[in-house]
């Protein structure tokens, strides 16, 4: 088996996009030989709490609000090519995602990492939900097999919150300006969204070298 660590951001369209090419990729390759582990990364780890209006996000982010619109006609084509609908008209908030996060590497230690990743971006990207607000996440969490009050409980207080905010900043520290970043087999980066093409060669390249040898 190999290892693919990915860094990814809920709240990145790009992410989703990535995630949706490698899983058209890996589902023509059913023996692929990845073992996917998601870590965690803030576009803006200095947002509140609360999180913010996305529109005047974005206008202060982009400068004008016809520049805000240009970037998300740019990802909406990516994302129409990859098979995507994003619904940028229910989206209304900017959260801060750390919480998100604490809940990707909670689901992570029951095995169900991936699949909080997908409801996570299906919350954002397709039903405009707030995914910083605490009781969208704990819904979530039960929509993927995890025990909701459970993870409301968790929620309620800082458990994880420095080690995730540590490990998002060390990986910051190490060159990661960007996501989403993919790290095969720990040595090979592979940023940005990849075709589907490009993660099949991978795969075969993977099992030519690791199949029988004369």
């Amino acid at each position: 088996m190999i290892r693919l660590d990915i860094f990814a951001e809920p709240i990145c369209p790009w992410c989703y996009i990535a995630k949706a090419l490698l899983d058209r990729a890996l589902e023509t390759r059913p023996d692929h030989p990845f073992v996917i582990e998601w870590h965690p990364f803030q576009l803006d780890p200095d947002l509140p709490r609360e999180g913010m209006d996305l529109r005047a996000y974005l206008e202060a982010k982009f400068g004008s609000q016809a520049e805000a619109v240009a970037a998300f006609m740019q990802v909406q084509t990516a994302a129409e090519a990859a098979g995507l609908d994003i619904a940028f008209d229910r989206i209304e908030r900017m959260p801060n995602t750390l919480d998100a996060h604490r809940l990707i590497h909670w689901a992570g230690i029951e095995g169900r990492q991936t699949p909080m990743v997908a409801a996570l971006f299906r919350a954002y990207f397709r039903e405009g939900l707030d995914i910083g607000d605490r009781s969208v996440l704990a819904d979530l969490a039960a929509q993927v097999g995890m025990d909701r009050a459970a993870v409301a409980r968790l929620l309620a207080t800082d458990a994880d919150r420095d080690d995730i905010a540590a490990r998002a900043a060390d990986a910051r520290a190490k060159g990661v300006r960007a996501v989403p970043i993919f790290l095969v087999d720990r040595r090979h980066v592979m940023p940005g969204a990849q075709p589907v093409e490009l993660w099949q060669q991978v795969i075969d390249e993977i099992a030519a070298l690791s199949g029988p040898h004369p």
